[in-house]
């Protein structure tokens, strides 16, 4: 039966999303999902898949059902998120947003997709694997791009926060600097955990390209930057003790 959802995404391929359902179920280990759901803190259930199974799965299904077009993949995408009953099925949905075979449907289009992951996921493994994909639009699209990450900087939603930080964590020497900084400063008074873990995440992650300058901004705000978000951008950082 489909489900009212449906109506939200007429152009969804029942095929794709059905073959997906029935590769999961079919690779679950029911005696795994309590301990997956307790280490995600997930109100919703998992069917005990783990991620090398669900990738052969998606594979399969993904090759088998080929989309034709942005409103198919974006249909199809919505539909396994909004219809999930059990994680792994919005991982799946997520992995279709991310599979290379469509990465020309990542444009500004696609970005109310990506913000409904993001918003509604409201969880680290959702939001961290999404945040790839707004990087990539990023990079396609900067001035946009950089005008709506600014703005998610100081979203009130923590998420969209966490996204504006690492969103280019792939970027390595076509980083912005200015939008990298800007970003973490309007976060700097935030004592959400996963705010401060992100600020270090972006700092570690440039770091690769440039360490004296990662050196430089951690030295330049120590007095605002909190003890966990400079651990973790120096942890790579040679010869940076006072």
């Amino acid at each position: 039966m489909t489900s009212v959802a449906s109506k939200d995404t007429p152009h969804a391929d029942r095929a794709l999303i059905e073959a997906v359902r029935v590769g999961l179920r079919a690779a679950a280990d029911p005696a795994k999902a309590p301990a997956m759901q307790a280490y995600m803190k997930s109100a919703m259930p998992y069917l005990g898949v783990s991620s090398p199974a669900r990738a052969v799965v998606l594979r399969e299904a993904f090759a088998a059902h080929r989309l034709d077009g942005f409103e198919a993949w974006r249909d199809t995408a919505l539909a396994l998120w909004r219809e999930a009953t059990h994680r792994e099925e919005r991982y799946s949905a997520v992995a279709l947003a991310s599979h290379r075979g469509y990465r020309a449907h990542i444009t500004r289009a696609a970005l109310l997709l990506l913000e409904e992951f993001i918003v509604d996921g409201a969880w680290w493994d959702h939001v961290d694997e999404t945040a790839h994909l707004v990087g990539t639009l990023l990079l396609d699209d900067r001035a946009w791009m950089t005008k709506t990450m600014r703005a998610w900087s100081t979203d009130p939603h923590l998420w969209k926060r966490r996204v504006s930080i690492i969103c280019q964590l792939q970027c390595k020497d076509a980083t912005d600097l200015d939008l990298l900084h800007a970003n973490i400063e309007a976060n700097l008074d935030d004592r959400d955990f996963f705010i401060r873990k992100a600020i270090g995440w972006a700092l570690r992650q440039y770091a690769r390209t440039d360490p004296d300058e990662v050196l430089r901004y951690v030295r330049a705000h120590a007095d605002r930057l909190s003890p966990l978000s400079q651990r973790e951008a120096l942890k790579h950082v040679p010869h940076h003790a006072a």
